[in-house]
């Protein structure tokens, strides 16, 4: 072959990955966790995921939302669905986001709604039950279920809930202090760029982080800086992972 159709068959060659945009290399991995939520800006949050190629785990209870339905209503399938094939995980955060309020003897812990006293009690099989009813609802939606990880609502545990967990599988994954986003604070006080500019300023390696698909009370949806967190640490050379057990650093933080 001429020397010049060679060099123009390599220039073919080459033009698409110079003109394709390279990441940086992975200098560290961090762990997005999505919880339900109010659900407003989870097709906004999906989208920035799906076009950066980031994946998360997502803790999901049967919560009210803006539509008037909960998330685990049937109006729902298509969405969770579609983060099944996406290659998101799931995780329990309870079927229905209730909150632990103390160990009630060896046998039992208080669940109640919240800003409720009253509630109800529940023993072992009831806490597991509370768990695995996400599991069957997810995999009657999606064909997956959860992973053998779960999240208390508010991060709030007592050592039975903990205890009872770990007796039918599930491990508790809360988040790490830098991994906390702040997307549930009053936005007067936290507004987005505070939150985005210190989120990028101090995750390090190994960071659990935390947000929600929407938060009613919050004027300020933190969805709006959400694509400028994923690029920033992007470019700080992290990749994100899906969890599947309790990461080595939230398991450090918490016996300190």
């Amino acid at each position: 072959m001429p020397w010049r159709s060679c060099l123009a068959a390599l220039l073919v060659l080459l033009l698409p990955s110079a003109a394709t945009p390279r990441e940086p290399a992975c200098r560290g991995t961090v762990h997005l966790t999505i919880d339900t939520g109010w659900m407003d800006q989870a097709e906004r949050i999906a989208e920035v995921m799906r076009r950066h190629g980031v994946r998360a785990t997502l803790f999901v209870a049967d919560e009210r939302t803006y539509r008037g339905d909960t998330t685990l209503s049937p109006a729902w399938a298509p969405f969770w669905r579609a983060r099944a094939e996406e290659g998101h995980t799931f995780a329990s955060h309870t079927l229905r986001h209730w909150y632990f309020r103390g160990d009630v003897g060896e046998q039992g812990v208080r669940y109640v709604p919240w800003g409720a006293r009253e509630g109800v009690v529940l023993d072992r099989d009831g806490l597991c039950a509370e768990l695995r009813a996400v599991d069957e609802r997810l995999r009657a939606m999606t064909g997956r279920g959860v992973e053998p990880i779960w999240r208390a609502p508010g991060g709030r545990t007592t050592p039975n809930a903990l205890a009872f967990a770990r007796s039918c599988g599930f491990a508790h994954v809360g988040w790490t202090a830098n991994g906390f986003l702040g997307d549930e604070l009053p936005a007067d006080r936290y507004p987005n760029r505070v939150l985005l500019e210190r989120a990028l300023r101090t995750i390090r390696d190994g960071e659990v982080l935390v947000m929600h698909w929407g938060i009613r009370s919050r004027s300020e949806p933190f969805a709006l800086v959400f694509e400028e967190l994923i690029t920033g640490l992007k470019a700080r050379g992290f990749c994100f992972e899906p969890l599947t057990a309790p990461p080595a650093r939230l398991l450090a933080e918490a016996k300190r």
